[in-house]
């Protein structure tokens, strides 16, 4: 593929030691209005790296990012005190998220995401995960600016769609483990078991591709198709089940 168009972004240039000050009064919650004239400053300086990132998947891949241009205040503000990071540390001030079917289609859009970008770096959260949140997270460099992309499952969204939903009704600590134990255990079961069937589903797809080869029976190949199909079915169920999860927190 193509790779992107190199563009020059003009802005008045922010130095690395005022951007890191302005984080420690964040992290202080001491903010004046300078400091959050500063910060929606520093916030827009992303924008031209955003848009590059942002139209270059529409373009490349024919997909269609759901982004959030800038991280807000509070959000930055907690997260400088909850990972004890530097203002100009965070990768995530600007981000988009793209969603796809399964695990499979993930490993593709990741794949493609290295193929079309320069200067990436990859975190995958499937195998490591954080208090059950499962993802891919691509972090792309342009011109000193990060742009994180969160590559999900429907599966994996439809978790993290719950986890913020119960952060925001019953403990802001949930998403990040904290919380009632019991919520916390709950979370990480069905985190778990979505992980397990997401494999399955890899598992099934390798033995989809040897039956493809002809080098398996008949009878296997029927019985490869009737557990895909029964996959299949119980995704279509689990996501409908999350969706009136949410749907019945959030009435």
């Amino acid at each position: 593929m193509v790779k992107y168009l190199r563009i020059v972004i003009m802005t008045t240039e922010i130095s690395k030691s005022q951007i890191d000050r302005l984080g420690d009064r964040l992290k202080k919650g001491n903010i004046s209005d300078d400091d959050l004239r500063l910060l929606d400053k520093y916030r827009r300086s992303f924008s031209g790296a955003y848009d590059l990132v942002v139209g270059t998947i529409r373009n490349e891949l024919g997909l269609e990012p759901t982004g959030r241009p800038a991280k807000s205040t509070t959000s930055i503000s907690d997260k400088l005190r909850r990972e004890s990071i530097r203002l100009t540390q965070i990768q995530d001030i600007a981000g988009c998220r793209l969603i796809v079917d399964n695990i499979s289609n993930q490993e593709i859009v990741v794949n493609s995401l290295n193929t079309i970008f320069d200067n990436i770096s990859i975190i995958d959260r499937r195998s490591q995960p954080s208090h059950g949140y499962r993802a891919v997270h691509v972090v792309i460099t342009y011109n000193d600016k990060t742009i994180e992309i969160q590559v999900r499952t429907s599966l994996q969204h439809m978790w993290a769609e719950l986890s913020e939903k119960l952060s925001d009704i019953v403990n802001p600590a949930i998403k990040y483990g904290g919380g009632e134990e019991i919520t916390q255990v709950a979370l990480i079961n069905t985190s778990v078991a979505i992980a397990g069937l997401e494999l399955l589903e890899i598992d099934l797809e390798n033995l989809k591709r040897l039956s493809s080869r002809n080098t398996l029976g008949e009878d296997v190949k029927q019985e490869i198709d009737i557990l895909k199909n029964a996959l299949d079915k119980t995704r279509r169920k689990t996501l409908k089940n999350f969706r009136g999860l949410i749907e019945n927190l959030t009435g």
